[in-house]
């Protein structure tokens, strides 16, 4: 699977800075915004934005049960600051974990910091958080991956990768090809 093709949700939120990242990784890119837009997909990114607006976007659309059964089919998907929280349990019910947002504070409370992330190499990953929630709680089956003042911010549950800042906005692109290598992995199974 050379060229993966990767959905991003394209309902509201920063989508178009994902799309660069993946198109600059090699993968073919579909925007998203109504369930026939998921048809095909190798992988699909849930980007940040605001979680309610990308909800009431979501059930208006009616994207929930496709996307749930497109997670359920094993199909990777990334949610990244408000994605994180629609994968949520009280959102999709897709991780098996409980967000809370804007649990850093408000927009002038945004920081970058450096993460410690669980089987990234090459060194710290710096990560931009932006109104950013993290995770409150978390089942037995979600690997917690990186977290900032003992809060978890990024976690994995098999095919679902989630966190809590906008690795969009660096020039390191490590947890986009992390992502890819999910993909790519579900292709060869």
């Amino acid at each position: 699977m050379d060229r993966p093709l990767v959905g991003v949700l394209a309902l509201q939120g920063g989508f178009e800075a994902h799309s660069r990242v993946l198109r600059g990784l090699g993968a073919q890119v579909r925007e998203v915004r109504v369930p026939g837009d998921l048809e095909g997909l190798d992988g699909l990114v849930m980007p940040g934005g605001e979680s309610t607006v990308m909800s009431l976007g979501i059930e208006r659309e009616g994207l929930a049960e496709p996307l749930r059964a497109l997670a359920g089919a094993g199909t990777p998907i990334l949610g990244t600051c408000a994605g994180l929280i629609v994968l949520d349990r009280e959102h999709l019910g897709l991780m098996d974990l409980v967000a809370r947002r804007n649990a850093f504070g408000r927009q002038v409370r945004s920081f970058e910091a450096d993460l410690d992330f669980a089987g990234l190499e090459g060194g710290p990953l710096r990560a931009v958080f932006i109104r950013a929630p993290w995770i409150d709680e978390a089942g037995a089956d979600v690997a917690l991956l990186a977290e900032v003042d003992g809060h978890a911010v990024a976690a994995q549950q098999g095919n679902l990768l989630a966190v809590a800042f906008h690795p969009e906005l660096d020039d390191d692109a490590r947890v986009h090809e992390r992502f890819l290598e999910l993909v790519r992995g579900r292709g060869g199974a």
